[in-house]
């Protein structure tokens, strides 16, 4: 069955506590206090029901953790649902002269600890019929027309519900929009016992952990939520059972010697770019405010810029740039944070709506930084593959890469993986820096075209807290960049920035952030510094001294942003899962796997590393 014909139901009141309750039932009838999930509303929405049935997960993403994602499906259930939500709500208790119509009724039973929003109720007499829109086609099979397995749960629910009020109740009605069929459904015992059974299943689901993905299921394509499920992805990583029964243990680069090959290709589920784009205010004493869903930059009460909020992801703000109160909160509603730097690229500040609410994770993640093992496992991998790219980096760009730095970076990233302590690992990852920074100058090709003056792109080693020459200040700037995206990649993911496993906590420091960034740094840091030198987008004009630090100049910056950003967009293969993604989306990709290894999904965190 395909995900499409699954849209989402929209009531606003649907499942909160308090939504109307005209049976009189206390809400803990049916379930004792200290066994309901912590957290959840005393009722569940019969349209939950209809998602437990369609996938476990699906529902524990969106009724659990709270977490919901529009697509052109959902949208449009939206829409369908928008065209007959106009009712009162209210409905008789019986319809003895006529055929009664109800829209919008909300009804819940203390029985079942399920309340529902029917979109429409049909009554004659004491007999309730609950008809229910869907947007998409009903099922064909071999008997004819029939509702789609959730479907026929989410009325049947509808439809006891009704019996939990008084009414008789004897059928259901499923339209479908799509074919403008009805399509009943009697309410026998198998399909009373179904929707019992699939109300008693999601208050279970919700109390436990998260339940696996599908395996290879034609749902995942259709759904919202593929991108932060990550089914397949996380089914290849859980590990196959060895004949010892352990479980088989991905390498640190994914090394088939250790694991059979996969049954089948890991789908691309999630889009190899987002189509929304980070926007740069860079020019001091810019203004934002807002005007409907449009953001209007300012400088001198002249506009500059018009910017739909729904086309950026992020805003980026340097220096002395004001907003306004109602810019923040219409960029809080749409997920977009704001990222706040100094004028020299210094990354100090983000604010971001209320869109990660699942506190488990994070839970998990405080639980597990105080493991010193688990802590030192996560640091080992993410400082080898930080190392092994530096190494490829070299490979690719220098002139004529030194073996004995080659060597030396093959030697350092083994050891890595063998370090005892996380004081050895600092002192391996000391090394591995002094080996890759000896090098770095041989990947510049600025040339001697730069005529007289002050500032040489050229590298004599690395310096900052400030920098103090051209090429340092650019990969201070885009080490600054990459925490900063970071940063919100872990908020979305739903995890704490400031509490890493390699980077110790520090106040006002994104330790996790910093720590998952490291096999990036030459990946997309040191790669964009690059590109800016040897195209000639960045040259020596583009920077200024004060005192002993060097920065860029505004032109310099906005140059600089186009090569980071151009970087951040370019696609990469994935070694492991060999679909094409961006490096943008890589580090959401890359958030959401260690949270898997947070919640025991998989087995250990598969560093990035390329080819």
């Amino acid at each position: 069955m395909s995900a499409v014909t699954q849209p989402r139901e929209t009531g606003p009141d649907e499942g909160r506590p308090e939504a109307s309750r005209p049976d009189g039932v206390q809400p803990n009838a049916a379930q004792p206090e200290e066994t309901r999930p912590a957290g959840l509303p005393d009722y569940l929405p019969a349209r939950m029901a209809n998602e437990y049935t369609y996938c476990p997960r699906l529902f524990y993403y969106e009724w659990v953790e709270g977490l919901f994602r529009e697509s052109a499906d959902t949208l449009e259930g939206k829409f369908q649902h928008g065209r007959v939500d106009g009712g009162n709500g209210a409905l008789p208790a019986s319809a003895e002269e006529e055929r009664i119509h109800a829209r919008s009724v909300t009804l819940s039973s203390g029985r079942l600890r399920a309340i529902a929003k029917m979109d429409l109720v049909e009554l004659e007499g004491e007999t309730a019929t609950p008809v229910d829109y869907k947007h998409g086609r009903p099922r064909e099979t071999e008997n004819g027309i029939e509702p789609w397995p959730a479907d026929r749960v989410q009325i049947a629910v509808q439809g006891l519900i009704l019996r939990d009020n008084g009414y008789r109740c004897d059928e259901g009605v499923v339209y479908f929009v799509a074919t403008k069929q009805r399509v009943r459904v009697p309410l026998d015992d198998a399909v009373v016992a179904e929707a019992e059974a699939a109300v008693r299943g999601a208050w279970a689901a919700a109390a436990g952990t998260i339940p696996p993905p599908l395996e290879d299921s034609p749902k995942c394509p259709g759904c919202s939520l593929a991108g932060i499920c990550l089914p397949d992805e996380t089914v290849l990583l859980e590990g196959e059972p060895a004949a010892d029964g352990e479980p088989v243990q991905l390498s640190l680069f994914g090394s088939p010697a250790v694991r059979k090959p996969p049954a089948r290709a890991v789908r691309q589920l999630l889009a190899p770019r987002t189509d929304k784009r980070p926007v740069y205010l860079n020019t001091q004493g810019l203004r934002v405010g807002k005007s409907g869903e449009v953001l209007v930059v300012k400088e001198r009460e002249q506009v500059r810029q018009e910017i739909r909020v729904g086309e950026i992801c992020q805003l980026n703000v340097m220096g002395n740039v004001q907003l306004s109160t109602q810019a923040i909160q219409t960029l809080c509603e749409a997920g977009a944070p704001v990222c706040y730097f100094s004028m020299g690229g210094w990354f100090y500040g983000i604010t971001t709506g209320l869109n990660a609410k699942n506190v488990f994770t994070r839970q998990a993640q405080f639980r597990l930084a105080a493991d010193e093992g688990f802590s030192l496992s996560v640091a080992r991998r993410l400082v080898a593959g930080k190392i092994r790219n530096q190494r490829t980096l070299l490979q690719r760009n220098h002139v004529e890469p030194p073996g004995e730095a080659l060597l030396g970076l093959k030697q350092m990233a083994e050891a890595a993986e063998r370090a005892r302590g996380m004081q050895e690992l600092l002192g391996i990852e000391g090394n591995a820096a002094r080996i890759y920074f000896g090098a770095f100058d041989g990947m510049l090709k600025a040339g001697e075209d730069e005529g007289p003056g002050e500032f040489k792109l050229d590298f004599e080693g690395r310096n900052r807290r400030p920098p103090r020459d051209p090429v340092n200040a650019l990969l201070s700037l885009a080490y600054s960049l990459l925490a900063k995206d970071y940063t919100i990649a872990c908020q979305a993911v739903g995890l704490d920035p400031y509490l890493g496993y390699y980077h110790q906590p520090r106040f006002g420091r994104p330790a996790l952030a910093l720590d998952l960034m490291e096999p990036f740094r030459p990946l997309v840091g040191d790669s964009a510094v690059l590109t800016a030198i040897n195209t000639r987008m960045i040259t020596a004009r583009d920077f200024v001294r004060a005192g002993e630090a060097v920065a860029l100049t505004p032109g310099g910056r906005k140059a600089f942003f186009r090569a980071y950003e151009a970087r951040m967009d370019t696609l990469v293969t994935h070694p492991i899962f060999e679909y094409r993604v961006s490096y943008r989306r890589l580090l959401e990709i890359q958030a959401r796997l260690l949270a898997r290894l947070l919640d025991g999904e998989i087995h250990e965190y598969p560093v990035f590393v390329t080819r």
